[in-house]
């Protein structure tokens, strides 16, 4: 996995924030996460959601493709409480917060009607977890 990331960071900063492949097209960010138990520093790429009405505020899916745990970017994410981001060209710090109830439900919908591949996920957690939605803002 790690090397696969790899690949697509390089791409990403390559390429002003656009890559090929199953991401073509798609809204990447690169997550930076500090190992909460190694302290040691990762880079996660991610899709997002930009939020319609707060252009400081996107939004992430702790989906780990369906798997039955929560990805370990996401524990990381709320242990610290904030991180940085890189979108683009353009790097810059955030503070993390969950989006729980019918927020969290009404941006996790509008993601899968964008990206089937989300409902797909949530239908593989179905009764195990529900998928994390997290809205990283722009720190002030």
């Amino acid at each position: 996995m790690s090397d696969w990331n790899t690949q697509v960071i390089e791409e990403f900063r390559a390429n002003h924030g656009q890559v090929g492949g199953q991401f073509e097209g798609a809204p990447l960010v690169l997550l930076h996460h500090r190992g909460r138990k190694s302290g040691v520093e990762r880079v996660a790429p991610l899709m997002y959601l930009a939020d319609e009405a707060d252009a400081d505020t996107v939004y992430v899916f702790a989906s780990k493709a369906g798997a039955p745990t929560d990805p370990e970017w996401y524990r990381n994410l709320k242990a610290a409480g904030n991180t940085r981001v890189e979108i683009g060209d353009e790097a810059y710090d955030v503070d993390v917060a969950e989006v729980t109830g019918p927020d969290r439900e009404r941006i996790f919908a509008e993601q899968v009607s964008r990206y089937a591949g989300f409902g797909e996920y949530a239908e593989k957690t179905a009764g195990i977890r529900a998928i994390p939605v997290v809205a990283l803002r722009r720190s002030r």
